[in-house]
């Protein structure tokens, strides 16, 4: 055998040393989703699995998700220069999530939202 050949064998050997290690790390993280919601609505929608660290990769993917959909709404605000009020200067601003910023972000996503007003809601009831 060539070197190149051992080196490529080395790295076929190791590849899987890094998802365990991520599936150790996995089940002693505690994901701000817990694991009892999202196993809830995985079986709403018909998901089973016996595998508690499959939920808890679900939670962590669904934790970014929407993680990344505020950081998105954050920039839109930013963008539009809307900045609640206050007394503190400098790198200390506050902004305010709003649908506004929220509906962009998550269009980019696929997700569509559309305002009801208020008269439309009497009229449905």
């Amino acid at each position: 055998m060539s070197s190149s050949n051992k080196g490529s064998e080395n790295e076929v050997k190791t590849a899987g040393i890094p998802i365990t290690d991520f599936l150790l790390q996995l089940e002693d993280y505690t994901p701000t989703i817990p694991d009892a919601v999202t196993a809830y609505y995985l079986n709403a929608s018909g998901f089973e699995s016996s595998d508690p660290r499959i939920v808890r990769l679900i939670s962590l993917a669904a934790q970014k998700f929407i993680s990344d959909i505020a950081n998105d709404a954050l920039q839109h605000c930013k963008m539009r220069g809307t900045t609640q009020s206050s007394k503190k200067t400098g790198k200390d601003k506050r902004y305010t999530l709003t649908l506004d910023d929220l509906t962009p972000a998550l269009a980019e996503y696929g997700i569509n939202v559309k305002k009801i007003g208020r008269a439309s809601c009497r009229e449905r009831v």
